[in-house]
C-alpha cells in the first residue's frame, strides 16, 4: 500500500502527548492522520489532518471512528476492545492485535500470562474485590508490606499503591485488583521491542528508570543502563521472549526489576511507545515514535542504537499548583549543553501530572546525569496564579 502522499488514512486512538509525538513523525512521512480524543483540547488535535471528539470506551464512537480509517492503532490501552475485535473481523487492521490488547489491558490477565509462558515475574496474588484483602490479611495468607495494583485503567502511577498496614486499604477502589510481593530490587530497568506486521523483531538498548518515591512516576530514564552486560543481555532476552508469546504488532515497552541478586523479573508491558523511550528522540537513530509509525505499516525497521548517550528528565506539575501552567526558569535549561524541552501542550497544570519531559544527550553518561539534575532543580512546572 502507498502510504505517503496518498489517500491513506491511519486513525490514532488518543490524542495525548505520545499521539502528539507520533504525530511529528507522520507529518514528516506525509502519512494522512485521524485522532480521536474525548478532551477537545487534547495535545495531538493540532497536528493531525482530521481531529475527533470522542469516548475511547464507548463502542459505537470507536467503532464509527474505526471505519472511515485503513490502519488504526493506540497510544493509550484503555479502549473498548470489543469495538476493535469487530472492526479487526470486518477487514480493518488494528495494531496491536486485540488478542494482546486484551492480555495487556488488565493486569492480573497479564500477570497470569506471565505465569502461563514461563516469563519471571513477582509472586502475585488475585481479587475479584479489594476487599477480599482484609481477609486475606486477617488469615495470614497476605503480609504487609505488598504492593496493590487495580486490574484495570491504572497509568502514570495511578492505580498503585504500597501497602503497609490496614489503615492503606481504606479508600481503595473497590474492583478487580492484584497484590504483588514487594521485591528488594536494585533497578527498575526497560526494553522497548519493535514488532512489524510480518514479525521482524529488533530492541532498543536497555535503560535504567530512576522514579519518584512518593508519586510513583519516572523522574529520570538513563540510556544505556548503568548495569553488567549480561543483565543486560539477560533482560533483553526476557524482553524479546513477551514480545514473541504476546505477538504484538507496533512496540512494546517491557518493564523489569533487576533483583539483588541480578534475576530479571517482569513488572508490565505497555504495547505503544513508551514514557522510558522518550529519550530516542534525540539520542537514537530511529526514535520510538517512527519506530511504532515503521512496524504498524510494515515498513522496514530502523537502527535502535544510540548515537549519544540520553538521559530523560519528565516535568511533572508541581504540588500544590493547579491552574494554568507556567514554566519556570525554562530559559535557564535552554543555556545548558544538550538539553532540549519537550512541552506537551496541555494549558492546565496539577501535582504530578506530566506536562512535558527534557532530554539530556552528551558524550559521557555521567555528564548527562549531571546535567539532568541540574535541569530538574532548576524548572519547575507551577500555576500562574497559585501563591
Amino acid at each position: 500500500m502507498d502510504y505517503f502522499s496518498s489517500d491513506f488514512k491511519l486513525g490514532i486512538l488518543g490524542g495525548g502527548q505520545l499521539g502528539k509525538m507520533m504525530l511529528y513523525e507522520t507529518r514528516k512521512f506525509d502519512i494522512h492522520t485521524k485522532v480521536m480524543d474525548a478532551s477537545k483540547d487534547a495535545p495531538s488535535r493540532l497536528a493531525c489532518n482530521e481531529f475527533v471528539i470522542g469516548d475511547l470506551l464507548d463502542f459505537e464512537a470507536v467503532y464509527d471512528f474505526g471505519k472511515k480509517v485503513d490502519v488504526l492503532t493506540i497510544e493509550i490501552e484503555n479502549v473498548n476492545i470489543a469495538a476493535l475485535e469487530k472492526l479487526e473481523h470486518e477487514g480493518i487492521k488494528v495494531y496491536p492485535p486485540t488478542k494482546a490488547l486484551k492480555i495487556i489491558q488488565n493486569k492480573a490477565k497479564q500477570k497470569l500470562f506471565y505465569i502461563d509462558n514461563d516469563i519471571p515475574t513477582a509472586p502475585f496474588s488475585r481479587f475479584a474485590y479489594a476487599s477480599e484483602m482484609k481477609d486475606s490479611v486477617e488469615h495470614e495468607s497476605l503480609e504487609f508490606p505488598f504492593v496493590w495494583k487495580s486490574a484495570q485503567f491504572g497509568y502514570d502511577g495511578q492505580g498503585v499503591k504500597i501497602i503497609r498496614n490496614m489503615e492503606d486499604l481504606e479508600g481503595l477502589p473497590p474492583g478487580e485488583c492484584i497484590t504483588e510481593e514487594m521485591i528488594p530490587f536494585k533497578n527498575e530497568l526497560a526494553v522497548i521491542v519493535a514488532r512489524n506486521v510480518k514479525g521482524d523483531v529488533i530492541t532498543y538498548p536497555v535503560v535504567e528508570m530512576e522514579f519518584h518515591p512518593e508519586a510513583n512516576q519516572v523522574e529520570y530514564v538513563i540510556c544505556p543502563a548503568r548495569i553488567d552486560g549480561k543483565v543486560a543481555e539477560k533482560a533483553r532476552e526476557i524482553a524479546l521472549k513477551v514480545s514473541h508469546k504476546i505477538q504484538h504488532v507496533g512496540l512494546l515497552a517491557v518493564e523489569m526489576f533487576q533483583t539483588k541478586e541480578d534475576e530479571i523479573l517482569v513488572n508490565e508491558v505497555a504495547p505503544r511507545p513508551h514514557n522510558s523511550g522518550h529519550y530516542s528522540i534525540e539520542a537514537s537513530y530511529t526514535n520510538q515514535f517512527e519506530q511504532h509509525i515503521r512496524s504498524i505499516l510494515d515498513l522496514p525497521l530502523g537502527n535502535t542504537d544510540s548515537k549519544v548517550a540520553g538521559i530523560m528528565v519528565n516535568l511533572v506539575g508541581a504540588e500544590g499548583h493547579t491552574g494554568d501552567v507556567v514554566y519556570q526558569n525554562i530559559e535557564e535549561i535552554l543555556k545548558l549543553d544538550g538539553v532540549t524541552p519537550h512541552i506537551y501542550g496541555k494549558r492546565q497544570t496539577r501535582p504530578f501530572r506530566k506536562m512535558g519531559h527534557v532530554t539530556i544527550v552528551n558524550e559521557d553518561l555521567k555528564e548527562a546525569r549531571k546535567i539532568a539534575q541540574q535541569v530538574k532543580e532548576t524548572i519547575k512546572v507551577i500555576a500562574r496564579n497559585a501563591h
